[in-house]
């Protein structure tokens, strides 16, 4: 079977077309539905999961975790529409740090509205609205309320996709064509 439908197969009953539309539907999707647990089996604040970028961080949820180019060291850039469409990580009291993250690198910054912000490697975390289950990864490389926005990897660098593609705005991420970007991702040092 090739990997592409020819226009004969665009019936809507051509199962070659429906294997292929399935195939593209999951690129944004989760490779690991486990969430992130401490060694004795609580809720991890932080952890991290397999996504369609490779290991990434993400929340108690699952959801994948980001950083805001525009960010000043741990201080946040994002406030008021911004922190609603990209959630600020918002964490009480000590954040408890699941596999695959290092507690090293895990700490907290005051947001200004006082309310204290989960942070890695020196990077505030954040959420993102379009992201609707675990492993979803449509934030990635959206360039939105001045500044690019990028998941995290476990070692706290940013993942930049192979073919990089940045539009204004929110939604699902796409490359040049318009088609959902299921590109591999490289890991881009700090």
């Amino acid at each position: 079977m090739s990997g592409t439908c020819s226009a004969a197969d665009h019936s809507p009953s051509s199962a070659r077309c429906r294997l292929t539309v399935l195939a593209l539907a999951g690129c944004g999707g989760n490779a690991s539905h486990a969430l992130p647990t401490t060694n004795d089996g609580r809720p991890a604040s932080v952890g991290v999961a397999s996504t369609g970028l490779g290991d990434v961080l993400v929340d108690r949820q699952g959801r994948t975790l980001y950083l805001f180019e525009r960010d000043s060291g741990t201080m946040s850039a994002c406030t008021d529409a911004c922190a609603v469409n990209w959630p600020p990580l918002r964490v009480r009291g000590t954040p408890l740090v699941g596999s695959g993250a290092k507690r090293s690198d895990v700490g907290t910054t005051a947001r200004p509205d006082g309310i204290s912000q989960l942070t890695y490697n020196g990077h505030p975390l954040y959420t993102f609205v379009n992201d609707k289950k675990p492993g979803d990864t449509n934030g990635e490389g959206i360039n939105a309320f001045g500044g690019s926005w990028f998941a995290v990897s476990a070692a706290g660098a940013k993942v930049v996709p192979l073919a990089r593609s940045r539009r204004a705005g929110a939604g699902t991420a796409t490359n040049d064509s318009g088609s959902p970007r299921c590109a591999p991702a490289r890991l881009e040092e700090r």
